[in-house]
């Protein structure tokens, strides 16, 4: 027996040697890639001056090499992690990147883990190997070999497998029993199969991802956005891919994950930072939040913009060239009416209103001057001297102002007399006193959807800026036409290659491709401009977002190219979703794809039994998720007498259980407000889960809805009979605390248990 072992020993031994061997040729490949990409920055960089064309290729230039040399500074850790061993003999390395062998005819060192060889790794089974013989998953640290885990994939094997059907258990199980970190881990190297399935979707239409607590949701959709980036790159790198998280926390939470992918060009956002200049990040209440994201505030903000397009009572009186001119009541009437019935935004139909009260005055000049006496020109020059007018111009804008969407909500918010006007037939007395805010009150979250919606129906009068980008473009095919004209008489062009240029090229077209060159990424120019339309959205948690959300989104992606990941039964915002088809049906009717996702990674088996009990007293026939893997550690409550005292010692306790994990504090917000304070200056490891960095702490002091998409070793839950009674979607709330941990749970409280958490 000592003996087999012994030779099992020896064997291992050798063929972690032969891995180290492989694994320190690839990173040398990836050292010679980055000092050759470094290189061909500084040269870059070296190359100043010269034409514009010259120096709009230099930036191109730049841009491509620091986002190269970010991608492969970021895959440095675990950069391969897996080998599949071919039945035809060939054997295959699967990494985060693609690396290949130029003096070999470009034979793959690494594959790609997105490419479609590398693809039997995720999903070979004993029962469809795809011509997969044996399986090897890599555990490394940094440039080391430390083990691997072979599946040989016979029907004997098989046998061996978990009920679950785990790929790479071994590796599975010991990189989820982990510690956190304050950042998320991509799961390329464990990637199952039901996961895989999603992640390679086709990029059309709406994708819907439904999946319980810890099912690896956020991680699918991230990998997704990589994998479609690598596989539609041509279709995409024009117009982006927009992702979409619930907070600034979470994006930072996720923030690493897609350049350790190979990708860098994608945009993070929430929905309250899809407005180009406005940082919305105050608090509100959340049922202002829930009235805000009602539908009908579309109509609200149509009447608050019909508002501003005012009659006279009566007439209106200004002074002009010493004579006083009369703006009456019929006359403005019909100006509006001609204006309204044009459909254009308010802002551009502004240029009707006075162009009609325009003529109008200029008739009533001439009029008193004698109209027969005046011909056309006369009639101009009046005409342009009402338009100069600084106080006709003031009475023309006090009834059709130029406004910003800004200005608008901001004067609707803080006026209850147009709070009253615009939502008369939509909200009650209660409702409004919930909206109404001083003047100049900064942004929220929910205020954006608003602003969008308004600028949509505002409009903005671009004539000046439209008649700058004509002269720009008439610049720039002026500069293509001189660029083609030197290419023609230069000897020095050989002439098959001038015949080239000439058959694919013509002044115009080379005039679009300057336009298009540019050093910003398709991300940054979206994230400067409100009304790109991205090649593909992926929204995490979109079970939170309101009505006037989706119809954000929705402006953001015509195409409809879309995945929405999300758990209905987390839904916590009182203007969320309670179905998937709530969301969509009328913005694709009935063609959109479900999926699911049933495999718990995250959460033990210990506390998804108590977050099953809460699933099971909510409104949902959603079915808890199955847990992988047990803690051993069970969870309790805890009776305080007051929690400035008890909340320290269970802390204190937990951080000691846990060495060098995470741990978060989830509590009503009333209660953070209370003691958060206190509590994070008496705990020097604990910080107040406001800001985004607040995750590198070795305690988050949070709200529920503060930790929503983020998970910890261990989660200590106080007083969840408030989170429970805080509002109608309080069991909601609890459900999503409870399932934040990975290890161990703890319930602190002062008062009596919720029902359903008395079997702790």
């Amino acid at each position: 027996m000592s003996n087999a072992r012994s030779d099992r020993d020896a064997v291992r031994a050798q063929e972690i040697a032969a891995e180290q061997q492989y694994l320190t040729v690839l990173y040398d490949k990836l050292d010679a890639l980055r000092q050759e990409t470094t290189q061909r920055l500084k040269d870059t960089l070296r190359d100043s001056g010269g034409p514009p064309q010259a120096r709009t290729e230099r930036d191109i230039s730049t841009r491509m090499y620091t986002d190269k040399l970010t991608q492969l500074s970021a895959v440095e850790h675990g950069m391969c992690f897996g080998r599949l061993d071919m039945d035809s003999g060939e054997t295959f390395h699967v990494g985060r990147l693609g690396l290949f062998d130029e003096d070999n005819e470009y034979e793959p060192l690494l594959l790609d883990w997105r490419a479609p060889a590398a693809r039997p790794f995720y999903l070979a089974t004993a029962a469809a190997r795809d011509g997969v013989r044996r399986r090897r998953h890599l555990r490394t640290s940094w440039r080391k070999v430390l083990d691997y885990e072979d599946e040989v994939l016979d029907l004997d094997a098989a046998e061996q497998g978990s009920d679950l059907g785990l790929a790479g258990e071994a590796t599975l199980l010991a990189r989820l029993d982990a510690r956190r970190t304050g950042q998320m881990q991509d799961i390329v190297a464990t990637i199952q199969g039901e996961q895989d399935r999603i992640i390679r979707a086709g990029m059309n239409g709406v994708l819907v991802v439904q999946g319980g607590p810890g099912t690896g949701k956020t991680a699918v959709a991230l990998h997704r956005a990589a994998y479609l980036l690598y596989t539609f790159r041509e279709q995409l790198s024009k117009r982006g891919v927009l992702v979409v998280g619930p907070n600034e926390t979470f994006l930072r939470y996720i923030g690493q994950v897609l350049p350790s992918l190979g990708e860098t060009g994608v945009l993070l956002s929430t929905v309250g930072g899809l407005y180009p200049g406005i940082t919305a990040t105050a608090g509100e209440s959340a049922r202002a939040a829930e009235i805000k994201g009602r539908e009908s505030m579309v109509d609200v903000l149509t009447a608050a913009v019909r508002d501003r397009e005012q009659v006279p009572a009566d007439h209106v009186e200004v002074i002009f060239d010493r004579e006083p001119l009369r703006i009456d009541r019929k006359t403005a009437t019909q100006a509006r009416t001609r204006a309204r019935r044009s459909r254009k935004p308010h802002n551009l139909a502004r240029r009707i209103f006075r162009n009609e009260m325009f003529s109008a005055l200029t008739l009533q000049v001439a009029d008193r001057l004698g109209r027969d006496l005046l011909d056309r020109r006369d009639l101009d020059e009046i005409n342009v001297e009402l338009r100069a007018d600084p106080e006709v111009d003031r009475a023309l804008d006090e009834l059709w102002p130029e406004i910003t969407p800004q200005q608008l909500l901001d004067e609707l918010l803080s006026s209850p007399d147009r709070l009253a006007s615009a939502t008369r037939k939509h909200l009650d007395d209660d409702e409004r006193a919930e909206l109404q805010r001083a003047a100049g009150a900064p942004w929220t979250p929910a205020d954006v959807p608003l602003l969008d919606e308004l600028a949509e129906l505002l409009g903005e009068d671009d004539a000046q800026a439209r008649a700058e980008r004509e002269r720009q473009e008439r610049e720039e095919l002026a500069y293509a036409q001189g660029v083609l004209h030197i290419m023609e008489q230069d000897e020095e062009i050989a002439d098959e290659e001038r015949l080239r240029v000439s058959d694919v090229l013509d002044a115009e077209l080379l005039a679009e491709r300057f336009r298009a060159r540019s050093d910003l990424t398709a991300a940054e120019r979206a994230a400067e401009d409100r009304t790109w339309t991205f090649g593909h959205v992926i929204v995490d948690e979109a079970q939170e977002l309101s009505p006037m959300a989706w119809r954000v989104l929705m402006r953001r992606c015509p195409s409809r190219s879309m995945t929405l990941v999300g758990d209905v039964a987390q839904t916590g915002a009182l203007a969320g979703a309670n179905s998937w088809h709530e969301v969509l049906h009328r913005y694709v009717q009935d063609r959109w794809k479900l999926v699911e996702l049933t495999v718990n990674y995250r959460t033990p088996a210990e506390i998804m039994a108590v977050a099953a009990e809460v699933l099971a007293e909510m409104d949902t026939d959603l079915a808890a998720p199955t847990s992988v893997r047990t803690s051993g550690h069970q969870p309790w409550a805890r009776r305080v007498p007051d929690l400035a005292t008890g909340l320290p010692d269970a802390v204190a306790a937990e951080l000691r259980e846990i060495g060098e994990g995470r741990l978060a504090v989830l509590m009503p917000p009333q209660v953070l407000a209370e003691i958060g304070p206190q509590l994070a200056e008496s705990l020097p490891e604990a910080t107040l889960g406001t800001r985004p960095d607040d995750l590198d702490s070795p305690v988050a002091l949070l709200t529920v809805e503060q930790a929503k998409g983020l998970e910890f070793d261990a989660v200590l839950l106080v007083e969840p009979a408030a989170i429970a009674e805080e509002s109608e979607r309080g069991l909601n709330d609890l459900y999503v605390a409870l399932t934040r941990a990975t290890q161990r749970l703890g319930v602190l409280h002062t008062g009596d248990l919720p029902e359903v958490l008395r079997g702790i």
